[in-house]
């Protein structure tokens, strides 16, 4: 299975509304709940509304479009990372998921994951 580095920083966000959100931007994900306005996005294009935020996150995504039957790949690579001592926070797309670890540990990560037998691309 393949991996792609993904070579932006990210923040993880929580923000008023989406109304400042750059929806032009490469990469943004948004959650909403009865709770919170969630955003993920490209740290440059963090927008100013944010409430609380997070930054210094790198991602790497799982290559391929990934049939919905298939059962465990997500919690195979969070079991190598969480034996490593790297905490995620996971994301997934119709197509995919996308895993960020905060930037000090992206190396080691993608390291283990190679070392597992993943391709890094």
């Amino acid at each position: 299975m393949e991996i792609k580095r993904i070579d932006d920083s990210f923040s993880i966000c929580k923000v008023k509304d989406y109304s400042k959100v750059n929806f032009d931007s490469e990469y943004y994900f948004i959650g909403r709940t009865d709770e919170e306005y969630s955003l993920v996005c490209i740290t440059k294009n963090v927008p100013d509304n944010v409430i609380e935020r997070d930054d210094n996150w790198k991602a790497f995504r799982i290559q391929g479009v990934l049939d919905f039957s298939l059962i465990g790949i997500l919690s195979q690579i969070s079991t190598v990372l969480a034996e490593n001592q790297i905490g995620i926070f996971a994301i997934s797309t119709y197509n995919t998921d996308y895993i960020l670890t905060k930037k000090d540990n992206y190396d080691k990560a993608l390291k283990v994951l190679s070392d597992a037998g993943y391709k890094i691309v």
